[in-house]
Protein backbone atom coordinates (compact mmCIF):
# COMPACT_ATOMS: atom_id res chain seq x y z
CA UNK A 1 0.00 0.00 0.00
CA UNK A 2 3.25 2.51 0.58
CA UNK A 3 3.97 1.91 -3.12
CA UNK A 4 0.43 2.90 -4.32
CA UNK A 5 0.40 5.61 -2.25
CA UNK A 6 3.62 7.39 -3.63
CA UNK A 7 3.72 5.93 -6.74
CA UNK A 8 4.16 8.84 -9.41
CA UNK A 9 3.51 7.73 -12.65
CA UNK A 10 4.68 9.26 -16.27
CA UNK A 11 0.90 9.61 -17.55
CA UNK A 12 -2.38 8.91 -15.25
CA UNK A 13 -4.19 8.92 -18.03
CA UNK A 14 -2.72 5.87 -19.28
CA UNK A 15 -2.71 3.30 -16.15
CA UNK A 16 -4.01 -0.20 -15.92
CA UNK A 17 -3.05 -2.58 -13.27
CA UNK A 18 -3.15 -6.67 -12.72
CA UNK A 19 -2.47 -8.68 -9.58
CA UNK A 20 -0.90 -11.92 -9.07
CA UNK A 21 -3.17 -14.84 -8.86
CA UNK A 22 -2.04 -16.07 -5.28
CA UNK A 23 -1.43 -12.82 -3.68
CA UNK A 24 -3.49 -12.23 -0.06
CA UNK A 25 -6.85 -11.56 -1.22
CA UNK A 26 -6.90 -8.42 1.70
CA UNK A 27 -3.51 -7.16 0.45
CA UNK A 28 -4.66 -7.63 -2.96
CA UNK A 29 -8.23 -5.39 -2.06
CA UNK A 30 -5.88 -2.42 0.40
CA UNK A 31 -3.63 -1.78 -2.64
CA UNK A 32 -6.48 -1.65 -5.03
CA UNK A 33 -8.54 0.87 -3.29
CA UNK A 34 -5.80 3.10 -2.96
CA UNK A 35 -4.84 3.04 -6.52
CA UNK A 36 -8.90 3.69 -7.63
CA UNK A 37 -8.57 6.54 -5.18
CA UNK A 38 -5.36 8.25 -6.23
CA UNK A 39 -6.04 7.01 -10.13
CA UNK A 40 -10.17 6.78 -10.74
CA UNK A 41 -9.52 6.28 -14.23
CA UNK A 42 -7.26 3.73 -14.08
CA UNK A 43 -8.19 0.64 -16.37
CA UNK A 44 -9.11 -2.63 -14.90
CA UNK A 45 -8.73 -6.70 -15.47
CA UNK A 46 -11.77 -7.57 -17.09
CA UNK A 47 -12.36 -10.02 -14.85
CA UNK A 48 -11.29 -10.75 -11.00
CA UNK A 49 -7.66 -12.24 -11.77
CA UNK A 50 -7.14 -13.75 -8.22
CA UNK A 51 -7.45 -17.03 -8.57
CA UNK A 52 -11.46 -18.50 -7.32
CA UNK A 53 -9.60 -21.33 -5.63
CA UNK A 54 -6.88 -19.00 -3.25
CA UNK A 55 -9.77 -16.27 -3.18
CA UNK A 56 -12.40 -18.98 -1.74
CA UNK A 57 -10.50 -21.23 0.61
CA UNK A 58 -8.79 -17.62 2.15
CA UNK A 59 -12.74 -16.80 2.71
CA UNK A 60 -12.71 -20.00 4.68
CA UNK A 61 -9.41 -20.30 6.57
CA UNK A 62 -11.04 -16.61 7.96
CA UNK A 63 -14.31 -18.54 9.25
CA UNK A 64 -12.52 -21.50 10.92
CA UNK A 65 -9.57 -19.47 12.33
CA UNK A 66 -11.35 -17.50 15.51
CA UNK A 67 -12.94 -20.66 15.89
CA UNK A 68 -9.52 -22.98 16.05
CA UNK A 69 -6.40 -23.32 17.94
CA UNK A 70 -4.38 -24.85 15.27
CA UNK A 71 -4.80 -24.31 11.62
CA UNK A 72 -2.72 -27.01 9.85
CA UNK A 73 -2.40 -25.74 5.97
CA UNK A 74 -1.05 -28.79 3.58
CA UNK A 75 0.75 -27.63 0.56
CA UNK A 76 4.44 -27.07 -0.48
CA UNK A 77 6.93 -24.12 1.45
CA UNK A 78 7.22 -22.98 -2.49
CA UNK A 79 3.10 -22.33 -2.80
CA UNK A 80 2.26 -18.78 -2.50
CA UNK A 81 -1.22 -19.39 -2.32
CA UNK A 82 -0.29 -22.01 0.89
CA UNK A 83 1.92 -19.53 2.69
CA UNK A 84 -0.85 -17.07 1.84
CA UNK A 85 -3.44 -19.44 3.90
CA UNK A 86 -1.55 -19.81 6.74
CA UNK A 87 -1.04 -15.73 6.94
CA UNK A 88 -4.81 -15.49 6.79
CA UNK A 89 -4.88 -17.89 9.90
CA UNK A 90 -2.68 -16.24 11.65
CA UNK A 91 -4.27 -12.69 11.14
CA UNK A 92 -7.55 -14.26 11.84
CA UNK A 93 -7.05 -15.58 15.55
CA UNK A 94 -6.15 -18.83 14.57
CA UNK A 95 -3.19 -19.25 18.20
CA UNK A 96 -0.92 -21.03 15.90
CA UNK A 97 -0.35 -21.84 12.21
CA UNK A 98 1.79 -24.22 10.25
CA UNK A 99 2.22 -25.15 6.57
CA UNK A 100 3.27 -28.66 5.83
CA UNK A 101 3.60 -30.83 2.91
CA UNK A 102 1.82 -33.75 4.35
CA UNK A 103 1.02 -35.65 7.78
CA UNK A 104 4.70 -37.11 8.11
CA UNK A 105 5.24 -33.39 8.60
CA UNK A 106 3.09 -32.92 11.84
CA UNK A 107 4.49 -32.31 15.11
CA UNK A 108 2.05 -33.84 17.43
CA UNK A 109 3.27 -31.69 20.44
CA UNK A 110 1.56 -28.80 18.44
CA UNK A 111 -1.82 -30.27 19.47
CA UNK A 112 -1.30 -29.69 23.22
CA UNK A 113 -3.98 -27.82 24.94
CA UNK A 114 -6.04 -28.16 21.44
CA UNK A 115 -9.26 -28.90 20.99
CA UNK A 116 -10.22 -27.39 17.98
CA UNK A 117 -7.87 -28.05 14.78
CA UNK A 118 -8.46 -25.72 11.38
CA UNK A 119 -7.50 -27.68 8.67
CA UNK A 120 -7.05 -26.39 4.53
CA UNK A 121 -4.76 -27.35 1.93
CA UNK A 122 -3.75 -25.51 -0.85
CA UNK A 123 -5.23 -25.20 -4.41
CA UNK A 124 -2.77 -27.07 -5.49
CA UNK A 125 -2.47 -29.99 -2.83
CA UNK A 126 -4.27 -33.41 -3.44
CA UNK A 127 -7.51 -34.29 -1.52
CA UNK A 128 -5.26 -37.56 -0.38
CA UNK A 129 -2.98 -35.30 1.85
CA UNK A 130 -6.04 -33.81 3.24
CA UNK A 131 -7.54 -37.31 3.99
CA UNK A 132 -4.38 -38.64 4.89
CA UNK A 133 -3.94 -35.33 7.64
CA UNK A 134 -7.86 -36.67 9.23
CA UNK A 135 -6.79 -40.17 9.28
CA UNK A 136 -3.53 -39.50 11.16
CA UNK A 137 -5.19 -37.50 13.80
CA UNK A 138 -8.40 -39.88 14.11
CA UNK A 139 -5.22 -42.52 15.07
CA UNK A 140 -4.40 -40.32 17.82
CA UNK A 141 -7.58 -38.17 18.94
CA UNK A 142 -11.22 -38.14 18.75
CA UNK A 143 -12.19 -36.38 15.44
CA UNK A 144 -15.13 -35.23 14.54
CA UNK A 145 -15.13 -33.25 10.88
CA UNK A 146 -17.53 -29.66 10.21
CA UNK A 147 -16.82 -28.56 6.67
CA UNK A 148 -17.17 -24.72 6.60
CA UNK A 149 -18.55 -23.75 3.01
CA UNK A 150 -17.77 -20.13 2.37
CA UNK A 151 -18.38 -20.59 -1.63
CA UNK A 152 -19.51 -23.17 -3.86
CA UNK A 153 -17.50 -23.85 -6.62
CA UNK A 154 -19.06 -24.55 -10.00
CA UNK A 155 -15.79 -24.13 -12.41
CA UNK A 156 -15.49 -26.95 -15.01
CA UNK A 157 -12.39 -26.78 -17.12
CA UNK A 158 -13.29 -27.98 -20.52
CA UNK A 159 -11.00 -30.23 -22.47
CA UNK A 160 -9.56 -28.77 -25.58
CA UNK A 161 -11.48 -29.53 -28.58
CA UNK A 162 -7.70 -30.34 -30.04
CA UNK A 163 -7.66 -33.17 -26.99
CA UNK A 164 -11.26 -34.37 -27.16
CA UNK A 165 -10.78 -36.82 -29.76
CA UNK A 166 -7.65 -38.38 -28.62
Amino acid sequence: VEDAETFQPASATRLAYVTQTTLSVDDTKDIVATLRRRFPDMAEPRKDDICYATTNRQEAVKAMAHEAQLVLVIGAANSSNSVRLKEVAERSGANSAHLIASADNIDWSWFNGVSTLGLTAGASAPETLVQGVIAACRARFEVSVKEIITAQEDVVFRIPRILEGA
